[in-house]
């Protein structure tokens, strides 16, 4: 994977490197990357979920779920930077509230969380979620925001302002290569928009890994509590709990989520040639990465967002990302050590 020097110079000169602990294995007995992978961090301001997304003007731009994390948080924030060095506030670009479905969340005083900014269609795009507003994740929710300008600071409009869009958290974009948008959320739920993007064309679909995973310790404890204890495909074929993310990368679909794996709240990653799959044996992709996001920057080299929810993690909600790699066959590596220096 060849990066520009100037600017990964600049991210370790601006940036707190961090070695992470190698993991012992993962779920499906690959093993990580011999490497110790940089982790090289954004800005001071805490952050969970951090999502990033190269626009049209070469110039990318930050969100996720902003402070206080576990109560009303008010909306959403964007940064943008012209080298991911250098980072420029946005401010508050949305509240949420304004929405007939936002009432019970907004009585209740819960957060807005897992932001992503998105650009397509020609203009820029905001997914978020919400918990549930009883306590439970049957009343979690999720919807989409389109800005009406073609500007990343909006104003924004609420796609579906009177249901929500999808019925749990972590809402995600992902356009296809045949100019299809599909909305992806939570463990691997998908549907495809309708053309001019007002809502889901068809119902949902999930996506499931071809091999179960039924060891408990690859699994959080809030598994048995979403999926249910008489779900096997459920509780033993999702890629992650949460956290999906879907992108293409060489002819193959890379479906991401987050696991606990022995504790540890890692970036998870299956493929498949096809959208709805199946999808491959799940593996850890992003060592305590967690909820993820991936990118490509000016250069197309990719890049992985960092959550660092837990130790042993040791950058915790701070938005960082790693660089990755593909190997030869096609699975997704941290790309620390692996990087050409050359122009």
């Amino acid at each position: 994977m060849k990066i520009k020097k100037d600017i990964l110079r600049g991210l370790l000169a601006a940036s707190a490197v961090i070695a992470l602990t190698l993991a012992a294995g993962c779920a499906t007995g690959r093993s990580p990357a011999p490497d110790t992978p940089a982790v090289i961090k954004l800005i001071d301001t805490p952050l969970r979920d951090t999502s990033i997304c190269l626009g049209p003007d070469d110039t990318y731009y930050m969100t996720g779920t902003i402070e206080p994390f576990w109560k009303y948080n008010e909306g959403i924030r964007l940064w943008k930077s012209p080298d991911l060095v250098h980072w420029e506030p946005l401010g508050m670009v949305w509240k949420y509230g304004s929405s007939p479905w936002h009432k019970k969340y907004l009585e209740a005083g819960k957060p807005l969380w897992a932001p992503e900014v998105h650009y397509l269609k020609g203009t820029f795009w905001l997914t978020y979620s919400m918990p549930g507003w009883d306590g439970t994740p049957k009343t979690s929710g999720c919807g989409l925001l389109r800005s009406t300008t073609g500007k990343p600071e909006g104003p924004y409009v609420d796609v579906q302002p009177d249901e929500r869009m999808g019925d749990e958290i972590d809402a995600s974009l992902f356009e296809d290569t045949d100019g299809t948008v599909w909305f992806v959320w939570h463990s691997g739920k998908i549907a495809p928009m309708k053309p001019d993007m007002s809502g889901l064309a068809e119902p949902y679909t999930w996506l499931k890994t071809s091999t179960p995973d039924p060891a408990p310790n690859h699994h959080s404890e809030l598994c048995a509590k979403i999926f249910g204890p008489g779900s096997y495909d459920a509780r033993t074929r999702h890629v992650g709990f949460e956290g999906a993310f879907l992108f293409k990368h060489d002819g193959l679909y890379y479906l991401a989520g987050a696991e606990m794996i022995d504790g540890r709240y890692h970036c998870m990653v299956a493929t498949s040639p096809t959208i709805k799959g199946p999808y491959s044996a799940r593996y850890v992709a992003v060592r305590d990465a967690g909820h993820a996001t991936f990118f490509q920057d000016t250069q197309d080299n990719w890049w992985s967002t960092f959550f660092g929810n837990n130790p042993p993690a040791l950058l915790i909600e701070t938005p960082a990302i790693v660089p990755i790699q593909f190997d030869a066959n096609g699975a997704l590596r941290e790309g620390n050590g692996l990087i050409d220096f050359t122009e």
